[in-house]
């Protein structure tokens, strides 16, 4: 995208300090079409970000970041801290100040033509969402998707965007050449509520859409039944309705858990909920004043309650990547075969890799095994 007549200076007040101090900033740009919204372009130095895992068959996790910073403006979204790295803040620099890696395909392509590239699967929106509005104009992953297929790299792409349907038959035509794992995140069935908490995001109908649109493409699609809101969207008729939109809409699999809340999240979250919903703040409070989890007996409940719904409505029930927190890869368990052929395991290898989700009653929170990684922003 180049919008000749938006570009600001460094020496504008509105570029920030921490910014104007990168070496790799090509500029900063506004435009009528995202009022309120400043992209800065830069030159990403590296396109594959490295996360360590727990050990096992695949003791890391790949991921690749077009963005940093969304649009979609969730006033729950776990990324929020990852701003600071640069002298932004969470809140409203996190929605409005937007990092866009303009050359990521590029340094994509050279990073997996290198030989000592293994072909490990990768995933896309574990961070920000690579279908943000932005995508709409720069348009940076129609390359990635290419660059992944035509490396043979398996990829997994987790988002709330409908503009996923823009590249359908590229994803389609890359899932016959690679495994390509999709997820929508639809977390909220209320329409008034969905517009409170997740006010850039299309709407739960547009996203629902996108999962029949996915799964008429010839492609299995889960849906991100997450974060579950404590006494908001935590009702069996809430999560009934839910379970059955995603039913009804060709999901092949449904992914559950609380809402987590970590430092630089939670006070952004607190805004919100004081604002919209002042009567919860004492018990939010109260549920998560011992930490970013909610606690055990929460979980206990929640598991109780929306465990026999999943089975009632016949959905799967979904795994994710233990270690990126994104769409769990059907290419996990890839092995190689005493010629070298790569080869996709069966039931046995994925559990033994540890395909299968830890339940939530027993787990800490989902993703946890990424919350203190930093990641890699250029």
């Amino acid at each position: 995208m180049r919008w000749s007549g938006q570009e600001l200076t460094t020496e504008e007040p509105s570029t920030l300090p921490g910014l104007a101090r990168l070496n790799n900033l090509v500029r900063s740009v506004r435009t009528p079409e995202f009022a309120g919204i400043t992209f800065h372009e830069v030159l990403a130095k590296s396109a594959l970000n490295k996360i360590p895992g727990g050990g096992g068959a695949m003791p890391f996790g790949w991921t690749i970041n077009p963005y940093r910073g969304c649009s979609h403006a969730c006033v729950y979204c776990f990324a929020r801290p990852t701003h600071s790295y640069l002298d932004l803040d969470g809140g409203k620099d996190f929605d409005n100040e937007i990092i866009v890696k303009v050359n990521v395909a590029e340094v994509l392509r050279k990073e997996v033509s290198k030989p000592s590239w293994a072909h490990h699967p990768v995933a896309l929106g574990t961070n920000t969402d690579p279908y943000q509005r932005a995508e709409g104009r720069y348009a940076l992953m129609p390359g990635i998707i290419d660059v992944l297929a035509d490396s043979g790299t398996p990829f997994s792409i987790l988002t709330k965007g409908s503009l996923l349907r823009r590249d359908l038959d590229r994803l389609a035509d890359a899932s016959r050449r690679v495994p390509v794992d999709i997820a929508m995140s639809i977390a909220v069935y209320d329409d008034e509520l969905q517009q409170s908490v997740e006010p850039g995001t299309p709407t739960t109908k547009a996203r629902l859409a996108t999962v029949s649109a996915v799964r008429e493409h010839g492609l299995d699609c889960g849906v991100f039944l997450m974060p579950i809101l404590p006494y908001l969207t935590d009702s069996r008729a809430h999560l009934d309705e839910a379970l059955r939109q995603a039913a009804e809409a060709g999901a092949t699999s449904v992914l559950y858990t609380a809402l987590h809340l970590k430092p630089g999240v939670k006070e952004w979250y607190y805004l919100w909920l004081e604002r919209e919903h002042p009567q919860l703040v004492p018990i939010y409070r109260k549920m998560y004043g011992g930490g970013a989890h909610a606690p055990k007996g929460y979980r206990q409940w929640l598991a109780a309650k929306i465990k026999p719904l999943i089975r009632a409505h016949n959905l799967e029930r979904g795994t994710e990547d233990p270690v990126t927190g994104g769409v769990r890869s059907s290419a996990i368990g890839t092995m190689r075969n005493a010629e070298g052929e790569r080869r996709f395991a069966g039931a046995a290898d994925r559990k033994a890799t540890g395909g299968v989700i830890a339940e939530e009653v027993h787990s800490e929170a989902i993703g946890v095994t990424t919350l203190g990684v930093q990641p890699t922003l250029f």
